[in-house]
């Protein structure tokens, strides 16, 4: 049985590919059952937008691709899109994945949630072993000390992300303040998410379609703001941030100079994720507003960028110091049945000595001799299949067991 990883990812397939090979969420525990069922004795899929993963327990490493191909009803063979790795390049891949070195965006932490479900889901399928157990709950466990111990995931690399950076260095205290987000788009939903995750609890969500706006702001129990009334609402906001496909301004200069009247001049943080911009230049001229625009927040990215490209050389390190206990555990595992075997020998020999020692003392042989007849028989038995063996390797000169013999039972290398 073999530990493999087959799958493919956003370096070696195009979207539409990648599209081809998702697997139904809804539909992953019996297609876990069917794959176990078909070639496998442990699995677990791991299926999202960047990558189609199967971790698997199996005697066949190479079918796996044929079977994905058939599950998926693919006509043309997968060929080089497809990665695979066994043993302990499986290991070290799935810790590289869970640290999010092996992302589209470096250090994401996205993934090791979604690794996680992805071993609940095969939990439950009843599909999960001992060896994907134990791969398992090591790479979580490795995940986490990457977190802990480097600057992996610290930094923002995201534009949205580092908009709401760039306010926390304005505004240290969120809860105090209200956020005014323009658009209902990605970027918008992922500066809101950042923006509750910091603790602010006031957001009014501005969109053209109002229903739009009013099913981002349920989730985070904003407010819907149809674009027409963008002005009514401007002073409200301590934030806004902007990223819509208008091309035309939205926030006018003569609409934020009135808004600043109305909150005493009490400054302003806005950041402007649009190309063309939704916010006219003008308003950088307003002293208590501070106007960035998405190029302002490119060196920011940078910066985070090659932050987490050094914490990545830093968890690559720890990453081979995990690979290394994870063998060394391994091998320790791997003696345990010999060690096992050989207790249990050296037992049967105890018990048969004794009781032949035992029937000698009941047949009124002398006590010394029996003790004697012990030790000397519990010797020659324990010591008679090594000996044989060393005499053995010795002829046909296999030096290598002679030195292995004489590291295990701890011999003096003095040979006088």
């Amino acid at each position: 049985m073999s530990l493999v990883v087959l799958g493919l990812n956003h370096k070696t397939a195009s979207v539409e590919l990648r599209e081809r090979l998702v697997f139904a969420q809804n539909e992953l525990e019996p297609t876990l059952q069917k794959l176990n069922a078909d070639l496998t004795q442990e699995s677990v899929i791991l299926s999202t937008c960047n990558r189609t993963e199967i971790y698997a327990v199996t005697p066949n490493p190479q079918q796996l691709r044929h079977w994905l191909e058939q599950f998926h009803n693919l006509h043309t063979p997968i060929g080089d899109h497809v990665y695979v790795y066994t043993e302990t390049q499986a290991i070290e891949h799935a810790f590289k994945v869970a640290a999010g070195l092996d992302s589209l965006i470096l250090g994401e932490p996205q993934i090791l949630g979604q690794l996680k479900d992805a071993y609940r889901t095969a939990q439950n399928a009843g599909t999960v072993g001992p060896q994907l157990n134990r791969l398992f709950q090591n790479t979580f466990s490795v995940a986490k000390r990457i977190r802990t111990e480097t600057q992996i995931g610290s930094q923002s690399v995201s534009v949205a992300a580092a908009a709401v950076s760039l306010a926390k260095q304005v505004f240290t205290n969120f809860s105090d303040h209200t956020a005014l987000l323009v658009g209902a788009g990605e970027t918008i939903e992922l500066t809101a998410r950042h923006l509750h995750a910091h603790g602010l609890n006031r957001m009014l969500i501005v969109n053209r379609s109002l229903e739009r706006a009013e099913k981002l702001a349920l989730e985070f129990n904003a407010a819907a703001v149809p674009l027409a009334n963008i002005s009514r609402h401007l002073h409200e906001a301590d934030i806004v941030v902007s990223a819509t496909a208008s091309p035309t301004p939205l926030i006018h200069t003569h609409d934020v100079a009135s808004a600043l009247k109305t909150r005493r001049h009490k400054p302003m943080l806005m950041i402007d994720l649009a190309v063309p911009r939704d916010i006219e230049p003008g308003v950088a001229e307003f002293e208590d507003v501070y106007l960035y625009a998405v190029d302002d927040l490119k060196a920011v990215i940078a910066d985070n960028l090659k932050a987490r490209e050094d914490a990545a050389v830093e968890a690559l390190g720890l990453i081979q110091e995990e690979l290394n206990r994870v063998q060394s555990e391994t091998r320790g595992q791997m003696a345990i049945p010999t060690i096992r075997e050989l207790r249990a020998q050296a037992a049967a020999f105890s018990a048969q000595t004794l009781a032949d020692a035992k029937r000698q003392l009941h047949n009124g042989r002398p006590a010394e001799e029996v003790l004697s007849y012990l030790a000397d028989t519990l010797t020659h038995r324990i010591i008679h299949a090594p000996s044989h063996a060393l005499r053995k390797a010795l002829e046909q000169g296999d030096a290598s067991l002679i030195q292995a013999a004489r590291q295990l039972f701890e011999l003096d290398d003095d040979s006088e």
